[in-house]
């Protein structure tokens, strides 16, 4: 695999994920170098590997001769993609660029087909139906633990943005200290050290998330979807990611694209990249996408290993 260009900066995480698919990935910068240049680079490289794709990864425009270049390696049997397609393919997500101009394609992402709506509506209701047992039970324990550890309320409810922006009371078991914003609205991280013990089991497991099947009975929410943030956090997104917004043309979910292909994290960078796997999900919902990503989160809850993800 040959990377032509700086554009989109690929993660550790990504590359090697990548490196299990190519066994070499080689990067060539496309900054101040002529067409003929990066053309006899690509010849010596091509003489010395076995490659399969070249990916695209710049805004400049082409030359003739190197489109003709690419073209006839297609005979060869080496394919060329823009990085818009290979982020698709390769890593299910969507491209996004800091420059608004820069996303033309992401511009038809639409809500769910009736059908797919059925469809979504039914996997909800089953998996409500699966989990019914084991959330009683996380309850009726967490219950103990809480007043135990942290006496107070069990439950935690916030405002959350759903679907067309509406906001909507998101429900979860506690697992932070009463006074855990005291300082104001800050986002959650690994190991937050105001998260009490029992509440660091909680959302280290994801059980704490567990009781928004509630949510999801009464259609604020599916149980595969993009994850609810805070009104106060999608406004700062949306001020500077472009296409933040179409996150919300669907419902939001328990469980995610973003959350199993993603590392926990905060911030303008890690809300950016959750939204190319969430604008990934909407634009190539299928039932098959569905159960996949719910077969993944069972399998990082039951192990707490990412690393059984990574051929999704």
């Amino acid at each position: 695999m040959i990377i032509l260009g700086d554009r989109y900066s690929f993660t550790e995480v990504e590359i090697e994920r990548l490196s299990k698919q190519f066994d070499n990935i080689i990067h060539i910068s496309y900054k101040d170098i002529s067409a003929s240049n990066s053309i006899d680079k690509l010849k010596k490289i091509l003489k010395d590997n076995n490659t399969s794709v070249i990916v695209l990864n710049t805004k400049a425009v082409l030359s003739p001769n190197l489109i003709t270049f690419l073209t006839k390696l297609e005979v060869r049997g080496i394919q060329y993609l823009t990085i818009e397609d290979f982020l698709e393919k390769y890593l299910h997500k969507c491209f996004i660029s800091d420059n608004s101009k820069d996303t033309p394609r992401l511009d038809n992402i639409k809500g769910y087909t009736l059908f797919q709506y059925i469809q979504k509506r039914l996997v909800d209701y089953i998996s409500v139906f699966v989990l019914f047992i084991p959330t009683i039970l996380t309850i009726i324990y967490s219950k103990y633990r809480v007043a135990k550890e942290c006496p107070g309320s069990l439950f935690f409810r916030q405002l959350r943005v759903g679907k067309y922006e509406k906001e909507f009371v998101c429900i979860k078991l506690r697992s932070m200290a009463l006074d855990a914003e005291k300082d104001g609205a800050k986002f959650a991280c690994d190991n937050d050290p105001r998260a009490f013990p029992w509440g660091q089991k909680l959302r280290h497991s994801k059980l704490d998330e567990l009781i928004q099947i509630w949510n999801v009975i009464k259609g604020e929410m599916h149980f595969v979807g993009p994850r609810p943030e805070r009104k106060i956090w999608t406004q700062e997104f949306e001020k500077s990611i472009p296409y933040y917004s179409q996150r919300h043309v669907v419902a939001p979910g328990i469980t995610g694209l973003a959350q199993i292909k993603y590392q926990y994290g905060s911030g303008k960078l890690d809300a950016q990249q959750k939204l190319m796997y969430d604008l990934y999900y909407i634009k190539n919902w299928s039932l098959k996408l569905e159960i996949e990503i719910i077969w993944k989160t069972a399998l990082f809850v039951l192990t707490k290993k990412r690393n059984n993800l990574s051929n999704f």
